[in-house]
Protein backbone atom coordinates (compact mmCIF):
# COMPACT_ATOMS: atom_id res chain seq x y z
CA UNK A 1 0.00 0.00 0.00
CA UNK A 2 1.10 3.66 -0.37
CA UNK A 3 1.65 6.03 2.64
CA UNK A 4 2.66 9.68 3.10
CA UNK A 5 5.79 9.62 5.93
CA UNK A 6 8.09 12.29 6.52
CA UNK A 7 11.29 10.91 5.47
CA UNK A 8 14.48 12.29 6.25
CA UNK A 9 17.11 11.90 3.43
CA UNK A 10 20.28 13.85 5.14
CA UNK A 11 21.09 14.35 8.35
CA UNK A 12 22.43 17.77 9.55
CA UNK A 13 20.22 20.50 7.57
CA UNK A 14 20.36 23.86 9.39
CA UNK A 15 17.51 25.87 11.29
CA UNK A 16 15.52 27.36 10.59
CA UNK A 17 13.54 23.83 9.51
CA UNK A 18 10.71 25.75 7.82
CA UNK A 19 13.27 26.88 4.99
CA UNK A 20 15.52 24.12 5.09
CA UNK A 21 12.76 21.07 5.01
CA UNK A 22 15.13 18.32 6.31
CA UNK A 23 11.64 16.22 6.38
CA UNK A 24 9.94 15.56 2.91
CA UNK A 25 6.40 14.33 2.81
CA UNK A 26 6.40 11.21 0.47
CA UNK A 27 4.57 8.41 -0.51
CA UNK A 28 5.91 5.35 -0.50
CA UNK A 29 5.58 1.73 -0.23
CA UNK A 30 4.35 -0.22 2.84
CA UNK A 31 4.84 -3.69 2.72
CA UNK A 32 2.46 -6.39 4.45
CA UNK A 33 3.40 -7.29 7.88
CA UNK A 34 5.69 -9.96 8.57
CA UNK A 35 5.39 -12.83 10.69
CA UNK A 36 5.54 -11.21 14.37
CA UNK A 37 4.31 -7.99 12.76
CA UNK A 38 1.03 -6.10 12.74
CA UNK A 39 0.07 -2.84 10.59
CA UNK A 40 -0.78 0.22 12.79
CA UNK A 41 -2.84 3.04 11.26
CA UNK A 42 -1.32 6.30 13.13
CA UNK A 43 -3.74 8.08 15.03
CA UNK A 44 -1.39 10.75 16.38
CA UNK A 45 2.89 11.00 16.50
CA UNK A 46 5.00 13.08 19.30
CA UNK A 47 7.46 15.34 18.40
CA UNK A 48 10.29 14.49 20.39
CA UNK A 49 14.15 15.82 20.92
CA UNK A 50 15.30 12.21 20.12
CA UNK A 51 13.86 12.83 16.38
CA UNK A 52 15.32 16.45 16.59
CA UNK A 53 18.85 14.82 17.73
CA UNK A 54 18.55 12.25 14.53
CA UNK A 55 17.66 15.54 11.99
CA UNK A 56 20.84 17.86 13.11
CA UNK A 57 22.98 14.64 13.65
CA UNK A 58 23.36 14.24 17.13
CA UNK A 59 22.50 10.73 17.08
CA UNK A 60 23.87 9.36 13.95
CA UNK A 61 21.32 7.22 11.86
CA UNK A 62 21.29 5.88 8.44
CA UNK A 63 19.06 7.77 5.35
CA UNK A 64 16.78 7.59 3.98
CA UNK A 65 14.68 6.90 6.98
CA UNK A 66 11.11 7.64 7.66
CA UNK A 67 10.98 9.29 11.44
CA UNK A 68 8.79 8.92 14.58
CA UNK A 69 8.89 6.74 17.63
CA UNK A 70 6.25 8.22 20.22
CA UNK A 71 2.87 7.33 19.29
CA UNK A 72 -0.59 5.49 19.16
CA UNK A 73 -3.01 3.71 16.50
CA UNK A 74 -5.25 1.14 15.98
CA UNK A 75 -4.71 -2.22 14.71
CA UNK A 76 -5.19 -2.86 11.24
CA UNK A 77 -3.66 -6.23 10.54
CA UNK A 78 -2.11 -8.88 12.07
CA UNK A 79 1.10 -11.02 10.60
CA UNK A 80 1.40 -14.33 11.00
CA UNK A 81 1.74 -15.91 14.67
CA UNK A 82 0.30 -12.74 15.97
CA UNK A 83 -2.22 -14.37 18.39
CA UNK A 84 -2.76 -11.65 20.86
CA UNK A 85 -4.05 -8.76 19.02
CA UNK A 86 -6.76 -8.26 16.37
CA UNK A 87 -7.88 -5.30 14.05
CA UNK A 88 -9.11 -2.42 15.90
CA UNK A 89 -7.11 -2.99 18.88
CA UNK A 90 -5.91 0.92 20.07
CA UNK A 91 -1.91 0.45 20.86
CA UNK A 92 0.63 3.10 22.08
CA UNK A 93 4.17 1.87 19.72
CA UNK A 94 7.52 1.82 22.18
CA UNK A 95 10.90 2.61 20.71
CA UNK A 96 12.63 -0.44 21.94
CA UNK A 97 11.09 -4.08 20.71
CA UNK A 98 11.90 -6.48 23.22
CA UNK A 99 12.78 -10.51 21.66
CA UNK A 100 11.98 -11.65 25.36
CA UNK A 101 14.95 -14.41 25.31
CA UNK A 102 18.02 -12.08 25.31
CA UNK A 103 19.77 -11.76 28.61
CA UNK A 104 18.39 -8.59 29.67
CA UNK A 105 14.93 -9.68 28.49
CA UNK A 106 15.28 -12.71 30.75
CA UNK A 107 16.37 -10.47 33.75
CA UNK A 108 13.28 -8.55 33.13
CA UNK A 109 14.97 -5.35 31.50
CA UNK A 110 13.05 -4.95 28.11
CA UNK A 111 14.29 -1.59 27.90
CA UNK A 112 17.75 -3.11 27.50
CA UNK A 113 17.19 -5.85 24.62
CA UNK A 114 20.32 -6.70 22.84
CA UNK A 115 18.19 -7.46 19.73
CA UNK A 116 16.07 -4.54 20.10
CA UNK A 117 19.08 -1.93 20.14
CA UNK A 118 20.98 -3.90 17.06
CA UNK A 119 17.89 -3.49 14.83
CA UNK A 120 16.89 0.00 16.09
CA UNK A 121 20.61 0.97 14.99
CA UNK A 122 20.17 -0.61 11.59
CA UNK A 123 17.27 0.56 11.13
CA UNK A 124 15.30 -2.44 10.63
CA UNK A 125 11.98 -4.01 12.45
CA UNK A 126 13.09 -6.49 15.26
CA UNK A 127 12.83 -9.28 12.68
CA UNK A 128 15.72 -7.43 10.32
CA UNK A 129 13.50 -6.92 7.41
CA UNK A 130 12.49 -3.23 6.30
CA UNK A 131 8.88 -3.36 5.23
CA UNK A 132 9.16 0.73 3.50
CA UNK A 133 10.11 1.35 -0.41
CA UNK A 134 10.32 3.89 -2.97
CA UNK A 135 9.09 3.34 -6.26
CA UNK A 136 12.43 2.00 -7.44
CA UNK A 137 12.62 -0.57 -4.79
CA UNK A 138 14.98 1.34 -2.51
CA UNK A 139 14.89 0.95 0.89
CA UNK A 140 13.66 3.59 3.90
CA UNK A 141 15.05 2.74 7.08
CA UNK A 142 12.86 2.53 10.05
CA UNK A 143 13.23 5.00 12.78
CA UNK A 144 13.28 3.19 16.04
CA UNK A 145 10.97 0.34 14.78
CA UNK A 146 8.26 2.40 14.22
CA UNK A 147 8.67 5.30 11.35
CA UNK A 148 5.67 6.96 13.36
CA UNK A 149 5.17 10.37 10.84
CA UNK A 150 3.41 8.04 8.69
CA UNK A 151 -0.35 7.69 7.91
CA UNK A 152 0.46 3.60 8.42
CA UNK A 153 3.38 1.95 10.04
CA UNK A 154 3.90 -2.08 10.17
CA UNK A 155 5.70 -3.14 13.56
CA UNK A 156 6.73 -5.99 15.48
CA UNK A 157 4.41 -6.80 17.96
CA UNK A 158 6.71 -6.30 20.57
CA UNK A 159 6.34 -2.87 19.53
CA UNK A 160 3.36 -2.24 20.46
CA UNK A 161 1.29 -2.27 24.31
CA UNK A 162 -2.31 -2.90 23.41
CA UNK A 163 -4.65 0.23 25.15
CA UNK A 164 -8.28 0.49 26.17
CA UNK A 165 -9.88 2.22 23.51
CA UNK A 166 -11.27 5.35 25.23
CA UNK A 167 -8.40 6.75 25.64
CA UNK A 168 -7.80 9.93 22.87
CA UNK A 169 -5.22 8.90 20.71
CA UNK A 170 -3.57 12.13 20.82
CA UNK A 171 -2.88 11.99 24.75
CA UNK A 172 -2.06 7.84 24.39
CA UNK A 173 0.95 8.78 21.99
CA UNK A 174 2.57 11.18 24.45
CA UNK A 175 2.76 7.63 26.88
CA UNK A 176 4.98 5.76 24.51
CA UNK A 177 7.85 8.23 25.16
CA UNK A 178 7.36 10.95 27.25
CA UNK A 179 5.83 9.41 30.23
CA UNK A 180 7.47 5.96 29.96
CA UNK A 181 11.04 7.92 30.03
CA UNK A 182 10.24 10.66 32.77
CA UNK A 183 7.65 9.21 34.81
CA UNK A 184 10.00 5.59 34.95
CA UNK A 185 12.94 7.59 35.71
CA UNK A 186 11.69 8.65 38.94
CA UNK A 187 9.52 5.51 39.81
CA UNK A 188 11.57 3.20 38.40
CA UNK A 189 15.48 4.25 38.25
CA UNK A 190 15.77 6.35 41.26
CA UNK A 191 12.58 4.51 43.30
CA UNK A 192 12.05 8.33 44.60
CA UNK A 193 9.28 7.47 47.62
CA UNK A 194 7.15 9.89 49.50
CA UNK A 195 8.97 12.29 51.38
CA UNK A 196 12.04 12.23 48.95
CA UNK A 197 13.36 15.45 47.39
CA UNK A 198 13.72 15.34 44.10
CA UNK A 199 15.41 17.73 41.14
CA UNK A 200 14.90 17.65 37.65
CA UNK A 201 17.14 19.56 35.33
CA UNK A 202 15.52 20.12 31.82
CA UNK A 203 12.35 20.96 31.51
CA UNK A 204 11.07 19.26 27.75
CA UNK A 205 8.24 16.88 27.47
CA UNK A 206 10.29 14.20 29.08
CA UNK A 207 11.98 16.13 32.20
CA UNK A 208 8.28 17.75 32.92
CA UNK A 209 6.58 14.25 33.07
CA UNK A 210 9.43 13.11 35.46
CA UNK A 211 8.05 16.12 37.44
CA UNK A 212 4.37 14.71 37.22
CA UNK A 213 5.98 11.42 38.41
CA UNK A 214 7.92 12.93 41.49
CA UNK A 215 4.95 14.78 42.15
CA UNK A 216 2.72 10.93 41.93
CA UNK A 217 5.51 9.43 44.35
CA UNK A 218 4.48 12.04 47.01
CA UNK A 219 7.96 13.78 46.91
CA UNK A 220 8.44 16.80 49.57
CA UNK A 221 10.29 19.10 47.64
CA UNK A 222 10.48 19.15 43.76
CA UNK A 223 13.07 21.53 42.38
CA UNK A 224 13.10 22.43 38.49
CA UNK A 225 15.98 23.90 36.55
CA UNK A 226 16.06 25.49 33.00
CA UNK A 227 16.46 27.95 30.85
CA UNK A 228 13.01 28.70 30.35
CA UNK A 229 10.90 30.89 32.58
CA UNK A 230 7.84 29.70 30.91
CA UNK A 231 8.66 26.49 31.29
CA UNK A 232 9.53 26.69 34.61
CA UNK A 233 6.13 28.59 35.34
CA UNK A 234 4.71 25.27 34.15
CA UNK A 235 6.14 23.00 36.21
CA UNK A 236 4.87 24.95 39.17
CA UNK A 237 1.56 24.55 37.84
CA UNK A 238 1.76 20.83 37.47
CA UNK A 239 3.48 20.58 41.42
CA UNK A 240 7.04 21.80 41.27
CA UNK A 241 7.66 23.63 44.85
CA UNK A 242 11.05 25.54 43.37
CA UNK A 243 12.11 26.67 40.61
CA UNK A 244 15.43 28.06 39.05
CA UNK A 245 16.68 29.80 35.83
CA UNK A 246 19.65 27.00 34.63
CA UNK A 247 21.04 30.44 33.03
CA UNK A 248 22.00 31.85 36.90
CA UNK A 249 25.44 31.73 37.70
CA UNK A 250 24.59 30.82 41.66
CA UNK A 251 21.97 28.30 40.54
CA UNK A 252 23.84 25.54 42.65
CA UNK A 253 24.08 27.64 45.44
CA UNK A 254 20.40 28.34 45.26
CA UNK A 255 19.32 24.75 45.10
CA UNK A 256 21.72 23.77 47.60
CA UNK A 257 20.12 26.42 50.39
CA UNK A 258 16.78 25.73 49.15
CA UNK A 259 16.95 22.50 49.97
CA UNK A 260 19.52 22.10 53.38
CA UNK A 261 22.47 20.44 51.32
CA UNK A 262 21.33 19.46 48.05
CA UNK A 263 17.98 16.67 46.84
CA UNK A 264 18.11 13.02 47.11
CA UNK A 265 17.36 12.37 43.62
CA UNK A 266 18.68 14.78 40.95
CA UNK A 267 17.30 13.82 37.86
CA UNK A 268 18.90 14.94 34.20
CA UNK A 269 16.69 15.73 30.93
CA UNK A 270 18.39 17.65 28.91
CA UNK A 271 20.93 15.96 27.07
CA UNK A 272 23.83 18.16 27.76
CA UNK A 273 27.10 17.29 29.93
CA UNK A 274 26.27 20.81 32.10
CA UNK A 275 22.64 19.93 32.49
CA UNK A 276 24.32 17.04 34.33
CA UNK A 277 27.10 18.45 35.67
CA UNK A 278 24.49 21.11 37.41
CA UNK A 279 22.28 17.63 38.49
CA UNK A 280 25.30 16.38 39.84
CA UNK A 281 26.45 19.60 41.78
CA UNK A 282 22.55 19.95 43.37
CA UNK A 283 22.59 15.98 44.28
CA UNK A 284 23.08 15.82 48.24
CA UNK A 285 25.93 13.57 50.04
CA UNK A 286 24.84 10.24 49.62
CA UNK A 287 22.26 10.87 46.95
CA UNK A 288 21.34 9.77 43.37
CA UNK A 289 21.89 11.37 40.09
CA UNK A 290 19.97 10.26 37.33
CA UNK A 291 20.29 11.01 33.80
CA UNK A 292 18.23 10.20 30.96
CA UNK A 293 18.80 12.72 28.46
CA UNK A 294 21.16 11.58 25.62
CA UNK A 295 23.96 14.08 24.79
CA UNK A 296 25.87 13.08 21.33
CA UNK A 297 27.92 10.08 21.37
CA UNK A 298 30.93 12.37 21.65
CA UNK A 299 30.35 13.96 24.78
CA UNK A 300 31.85 13.38 27.65
CA UNK A 301 31.71 14.62 31.42
CA UNK A 302 35.38 14.76 34.01
CA UNK A 303 33.60 12.75 37.07
CA UNK A 304 34.76 13.82 40.27
CA UNK A 305 36.24 10.79 41.80
CA UNK A 306 37.02 11.50 45.43
CA UNK A 307 33.90 13.42 45.63
CA UNK A 308 32.05 10.11 43.96
CA UNK A 309 33.22 8.21 47.08
CA UNK A 310 33.60 10.50 50.42
CA UNK A 311 29.81 11.17 49.81
CA UNK A 312 28.49 7.50 48.66
CA UNK A 313 26.66 9.45 45.67
CA UNK A 314 25.27 7.19 42.98
CA UNK A 315 25.54 7.73 39.36
CA UNK A 316 22.41 5.89 37.61
CA UNK A 317 21.57 6.04 33.44
CA UNK A 318 17.92 5.41 32.69
CA UNK A 319 16.91 4.19 29.25
CA UNK A 320 12.57 4.67 28.74
CA UNK A 321 12.67 4.92 32.39
CA UNK A 322 13.69 1.53 32.97
CA UNK A 323 10.51 0.71 32.25
CA UNK A 324 8.88 -2.91 31.20
CA UNK A 325 6.31 -1.52 28.97
CA UNK A 326 3.62 -3.82 29.10
CA UNK A 327 3.77 -3.31 32.97
CA UNK A 328 3.88 0.22 32.82
CA UNK A 329 2.21 1.78 30.57
CA UNK A 330 -1.31 0.54 31.47
CA UNK A 331 -0.54 1.29 35.19
CA UNK A 332 0.54 4.92 34.13
CA UNK A 333 -2.93 5.01 31.65
CA UNK A 334 -4.98 4.15 34.89
CA UNK A 335 -3.16 7.09 36.97
CA UNK A 336 -4.27 9.72 34.08
CA UNK A 337 -7.55 8.18 34.17
CA UNK A 338 -7.75 9.45 37.84
CA UNK A 339 -6.01 12.50 37.61
CA UNK A 340 -3.12 11.84 39.31
CA UNK A 341 -0.54 11.72 36.00
CA UNK A 342 -2.37 15.06 34.05
CA UNK A 343 -0.25 14.26 31.32
CA UNK A 344 -2.80 15.95 28.69
CA UNK A 345 -1.09 19.07 30.24
CA UNK A 346 2.43 18.52 28.20
CA UNK A 347 0.59 18.97 25.21
CA UNK A 348 1.39 22.16 23.57
CA UNK A 349 0.06 21.73 20.00
CA UNK A 350 -1.79 19.34 17.37
CA UNK A 351 -0.16 20.17 13.92
CA UNK A 352 -1.04 17.98 10.27
CA UNK A 353 2.46 15.76 8.65
CA UNK A 354 2.84 18.60 5.95
CA UNK A 355 3.02 20.98 8.97
CA UNK A 356 6.11 18.61 10.64
CA UNK A 357 9.32 21.18 9.55
CA UNK A 358 7.64 24.04 11.52
CA UNK A 359 6.94 22.25 14.42
CA UNK A 360 10.50 21.12 15.14
CA UNK A 361 11.43 24.39 14.47
CA UNK A 362 9.52 25.69 17.48
CA UNK A 363 10.94 22.42 19.07
CA UNK A 364 14.48 23.60 18.51
CA UNK A 365 13.50 26.89 19.82
CA UNK A 366 12.39 25.46 23.16
CA UNK A 367 8.40 27.36 22.53
CA UNK A 368 6.81 23.76 22.58
CA UNK A 369 6.66 21.02 25.14
CA UNK A 370 5.01 18.32 23.39
CA UNK A 371 3.19 18.70 19.96
CA UNK A 372 1.66 15.78 18.22
CA UNK A 373 1.19 14.84 14.35
CA UNK A 374 -2.63 13.82 13.80
CA UNK A 375 -3.81 11.95 11.17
Amino acid sequence: MKVRAAVLNAMGAPAPYAKSRPLTIERIELKSPGPGEILVKMGAAGLCHSDLSVINGDRPRPTPMALGHEAAGVVEEVGAGVTDMKRGDHVVLVFVPSCGICGPCAEGRPALCEAGAASNTAGTLLSGERRLFRDDGSAVYHHMGCSAFAEYAVVSRRSAVKIDPDLALDEAALFGCAVLTGVGAVVNTAQVRAGNTVAVVGLGGVGLASVLGAVASGARAIVVVDLSDEKLKLARELGATHSFNAADPDVVAKVKDATRGGVEFAIEMAGSTRAFDTAYKITRRGGCTVTAGLPPPTATWAMPSTNLVAEERTIKGSYIGTCVPSRDLPRYIDLYKQGKLPVNKLMTGRLKLDDINEGFDLLHEGKAVRQVVTF
